[in-house]
């Protein structure tokens, strides 16, 4: 949170914040204190000492920023209850204290004592925060005998003595944090009991990275650095509404904490919940307020602009936390030969092992060769020592599968899947109803590969299987690779295979063949269904929706970039 700047909020730091509500408003303590209470100069401080007798300067001042040169360190104290040139630091904290052996002492609105039994105690992180505070207004020139956490939760106050031992303790976390700081980024924790209520739970996958780091070291005969029995897994879980709107004349706007969707004579569409919208994909002629783009930045909330077939035009990307460091180690691995030949090796390997398991699944003849001959890619693509051999096994492998992709088209489509058969996979202009829905497909999952990757501080253009051009989001194309068979091949066969697409949903122009405004809409159904079908991961086996998969393995892609990870292994199926 504080090296690379990501924050994700929960239900406990939504709740911290309720908590904290009160002493996050800073007190006027004198014209020297900025009223953001984000800094304060020793004139405040003195300003506060000679206010003390003054019946108008508060006793207890609330956001008081102090920062010490010397030191290296800044900080907001919730709140200090200041007399004289004595001080105490008093910091809030939503949860409980630890309970083993010292007294507490109830907080002036209790009505009854505490219960007697374990006496509690600070937690170390909550003992060094109020250490650090304490050393902050020392350094200002105060006096401070103790400092006290306020746990709500048992609305107790729990006093801390300033001493030798605080102080010592204070300055060597300051060192050790420092430190860490300073790169490289330490490994996650193994099995530790904060993982899994922590927010930052599903960036830094501390139970997934710990189970790839054991699996390698077990594959190459040697054993883990702290060896352990990984838990059971959990998946982070995260339900957003993915907006998608493409009438003509639709606008989008914000009503307090609400999205409203009006059409073009400003009746009401659609309204949602504002907290509860992820992303949102505006094709064609659709307007969003100023206002909205404003929100929707503050909210972090990405928004696609594409055009009426598909293909991304723009994205506004909310300027939100961005971690450097995966961004300088992207640079930097995919600067070597060996690495880019690394990833781009797996997402091809995968790609062809999910092409061939759909056309096994669906094919309603498949010939006995055909899964012989994409084996026979997949094994070499594995082996390929170059780009040159790697793209060319791809090429094959891809030759061979659409040459077949007509087969898995059932009674119902199949003079759509004749069009297909004669003219084979083009993309521009798609020629025929499944290539245009495979083209509108990709570019879909282009537009999701490519928030996931912005979701990981991944930068998007700089690729491995895909060269880096202006304009191509080449990492969000390696990622899409492996999912292209899993979401867009899939929902153009079930969708055709259905009746949710037929003749009727497609029109031909010079511009080749393209979705009608009802072809899109029943395109987008299928597809939407599509991307909240759950799966099982074949090595962390939990299930997640496949947008939940793209999002944790571009989270996986940067942990290997960085080393936490030491090998790459993609989405495939059985």
């Amino acid at each position: 949170m504080t090296v690379e700047g990501v924050f994700l909020p929960s239900a406990d730091t939504e709740q911290g914040v309720g908590i904290h509500r009160r002493v996050d408003r800073p007190s006027a303590v004198g014209p020297e204190v900025n009223p953001s209470g984000r800094k304060a100069g020793r004139k405040a401080v003195e300003k506060l000492k000679e206010g003390e007798n003054d019946p108008d300067r508060p006793r207890c001042v609330r956001s008081l920023a102090l920062t010490c040169e010397r030191l290296g360190l800044t900080a907001t104290l919730d709140l200090a209850e200041i007399e004289g040139t004595r001080a105490v630091p008093v910091e809030y904290r939503k949860g409980r204290p630890r309970r083993s052996g010292q007294v507490v002492e109830p907080a002036d609105d209790m009505m009854e004592e505490v219960q007697a039994g374990p006496a509690p105690e600070p937690w170390p992180t909550d003992r060094v925060q109020v250490g650090l505070q304490a050393l902050l207004l020392e350094e200002a020139g105060y006096t401070v005998p103790e400092a006290v956490i306020y746990y709500a939760a048992e609305r107790s106050r729990l006093r801390i003595p300033v001493d030798d031992c605080l102080r010592r303790d204070a300055l060597a976390e300051l060192e050790a944090a420092r430190q860490a700081a300073q790169g490289p980024r330490p490994p996650p924790l193994a099995n530790d009991p904060k993982c899994p209520r922590c927010s930052l739970q599903p960036i830094c996958l501390p139970d997934e990275i710990n189970q790839q780091r054991l699996m390698a070291a077990a594959s190459g005969g040697g054993v883990a650095d702290e060896p352990f029995t990984p838990r059971r897994l959990w998946p982070p879980r995260d339900d957003g509404i993915h907006v998608v709107l493409q009438r003509e004349g639709v606008r989008v706007g914000v009503r307090g904490q609400s999205v409203r969707v009006t059409d073009k004579d400003g009746e009401l569409v659609r309204d949602m919940p504002l907290a509860s919208v992820e992303s949102l994909a505006v094709l064609g002629g659709v307007q969003v307020s100023t206002q909205a783009l404003g929100v929707f930045a503050d909210q972090e909330v990405p928004v696609a602009f594409l055009s009426s077939a598909g293909r991304l035009v723009a994205m506004m990307d909310p300027l939100g936390p961005t971690s450097a460091a995966v961004r300088a180690a992207q640079v930097r691995v995919l600067d070597q030969a060996d690495k880019v030949l690394e990833l781009a090796r797996a997402v091809t390997v995968a790609k062809i092992a999910n092409q061939r398991t759909l056309l096994m699944r669906n094919h309603v003849d498949l010939p006995a060769r055909v899964a012989g001959d994409l084996a026979e890619c997949l094994a070499a693509a594995g082996r390929a020592g170059t780009m040159d051999v790697l793209r060319g096994h791809e090429g094959n492998a891809a030759a061979i599968y659409f040459r077949h992709f007509a087969g898995m088209f059932k009674e119902g489509a199949v003079d759509i899947a004749a069009r297909f058969d004669a003219n084979g996979r083009q993309r521009r202009p798609p020629p025929d109803p499944i290539n245009a829905v495979l083209s509108f497909g990709y570019s879909m999952l282009t537009n999701e590969c490519t928030a996931a990757c912005r979701l990981a501080s991944l930068e998007p253009t700089l690729g491995a299987l895909h060269a880096t051009r202006p304009g191509r989001p080449a990492l969000a194309l390696d990622l899409m690779e492996p999912f292209r068979p899993l979401i867009a091949d899939s929902v153009a066969v079930a969708a055709f295979n259905r009746g949710e697409l037929t003749e009727g949903h497609f029109i031909d122009t010079a511009a080749g063949c393209a979705l009608t405004d009802a072809g899109r809409k029943a395109f987008f159904s299928a597809y939407g269904r599509r991307m909240d079908t759950e799966v099982t991961h074949p090595v962390f086996e939990y299930r997640l929706s496949y947008r939940r998969m793209l999002m944790l393995h571009a989270r996986l892609v940067a942990a290997w970039l960085l080393g936490e990870v030491p090998t790459l292994a993609f989405l495939t199926t059985r």
